[in-house]
């Protein structure tokens, strides 16, 4: 039976490399003739003289031009559409704060496969429809909160769509409707334990929480340890983006070895953000995705600006689609000073290994007598027995990881601003940019 099944596609998440490899080369060809539909990618393939037939093996997929967000914005609202307007359903935005938003389109097919592939992410780390789901991400535009919905529904399950903020709210849910599973990012998780201190609720005890999905901002390995930590439940990892759908691109399964991107739905490559060059499995580069089964809007090698690596093509889980590391960052996330090139994910693994402080940090870059300089903020759980002591350690291991010394603050618990989304976690205040 399903039910008892560890798998809830088992015909596409149990395909073999050769399957998946023969599945993507049939679905790139159609999504190809299926983009001439469009004028954008009509004239594209037209210059670099390629047509679906010269599509002989996945490693073709370079032969074609890459898709960016400005390209996105450039055709704004409906020019990447492949489909008339009359048969989409329902589009996505971006909130669009520099410029045009970035907006897709939806069939109803391709809402159907979106739930599917979100709830198969679901179901692969152990939810299944005796659970209860509570979704406090933002509905509305935002695809985190319809994407884990439908999702979540396909599945089976009771959902709770709680949506963002009003924490007392969302623990009360929690509580009274007997929640199993949530899906918040990660730096809410922490508001919402600490909520959960101020009210007296142990959530090892007075909760039925055991999986928690989190997402949407880059977060440490140190940092979801923390999480599970606080909460007594499994922390598994999810990748999604608006322009690829939403929620349900990746997700870890039970192993927790890295995030399974579905490639029945995606080709995956990750390249150098500079040559645009593949790079070899295990090193660091841009990944970059083509989406083979959508209907209004395919994307073709989209510049997802998100840095990563492969992990493995293989998994004990039974899963051979490709295993790629969290996010690091974005490449346009990066931070130069004084000329090294640095990741605020870098300085999050470094303050998640001192149990004496909280997850919540601010990163502050300032120009001070023409010289650029960082502020990291970091709240504590408790006042340290030797303030000095901790600050100067603290010191030393983030300059031993990011190579350049920051000035370090360590102030009382609840003194930075509080987010409800996703958090803000750099201010650059520099008057000159390198």
């Amino acid at each position: 039976m399903l039910e008892s099944s560890e798998y809830l596609h088992p015909d596409k998440e149990c395909l073999s490399h050769e399957e998946i490899r023969a599945l993507q080369v049939k679905r790139l060809q159609e999504t190809m003739r299926h983009c001439m539909n469009n004028p954008f990618y009509k004239k594209k393939f037209e210059e670099m003289g390629v047509t679906p037939e010269d599509i002989k093996s996945v490693e073709d997929v370079r032969k074609l031009p890459f898709t960016t967000k400005q390209d996105l914005r450039d055709t704004y609202p409906f020019g990447l559409a492949s489909v008339p307007l009359e048969k989409c359903v329902r589009l996505h935005s971006s909130s669009g704060t520099t410029g045009n938003p970035t907006v897709i389109l939806h069939t109803q097919k391709d809402l159907d496969e979106w739930a599917n592939a979100v709830a198969r992410c679901l179901w692969m780390v152990g939810l299944r429809p005796s659970d209860v789901f509570q979704n406090s991400s933002g509905y509305g535009m935002f695809t985190g909160g319809l994407g884990f919905q439908y999702g979540a529904e396909r599945l089976g399950m009771l959902t709770v769509p709680a949506a963002a903020g009003n924490t007392l709210r969302q623990i009360k849910f929690i509580t009274d409707f007997g929640t199993t599973a949530i899906h918040a990012v990660p730096s809410y998780v922490t508001r919402i334990k600490e909520v959960m201190d101020q009210q007296g609720i142990d959530p090892r005890k007075d909760t039925k929480l055991r999986i928690l999905a989190i997402g949407a901002e880059p977060h440490s390995e140190e940092q979801r340890k923390r999480i599970e930590d606080m909460l007594g439940v499994k922390a598994y990892n999810s990748f999604g983006m608006s322009e690829m759908c939403g929620p349900g691109v990746a997700f870890e399964c039970k192993e927790q070895n890295g995030l399974h991107f579905w490639e029945d739905y995606y080709i995956v490559e990750i390249v150098d953000p500079e040559t645009l060059e593949p790079v070899p499995d295990g090193e660091i580069g841009e990944l970059v995705l083509t989406t083979i089964n959508r209907e209004a809007m395919p994307l073709i090698r989209y510049r997802t600006r998100d840095l990563t690596r492969v992990l493995g093509r293989t998994c004990p889980c039974g899963r051979n689609h490709i295993r790629l590391d969290r996010m690091k960052g974005r490449s346009d996330d990066m931070m130069v000073l004084r000329g090294v090139n640095i990741f605020p994910i870098q300085i999050e693994k470094i303050l998640m290994q001192f149990k004496e402080l909280s997850t919540n940090y601010l990163i502050t870059l300032t120009t001070d007598n023409d010289n650029d300089n960082m502020t990291v903020e970091v709240e504590y759980n408790e006042t340290p027995a030797d303030m000095v002591a901790l600050t100067k350690e603290i010191t030393r291991r983030l300059k031993d990881e990011i190579l350049l010394t920051p000035h370090v603050k360590l102030l009382p618990l609840g003194t930075l601003p509080q987010s409800e989304g996703k958090a803000v976690r750099v201010k650059d205040l520099r008057t000159v940019y390198q």
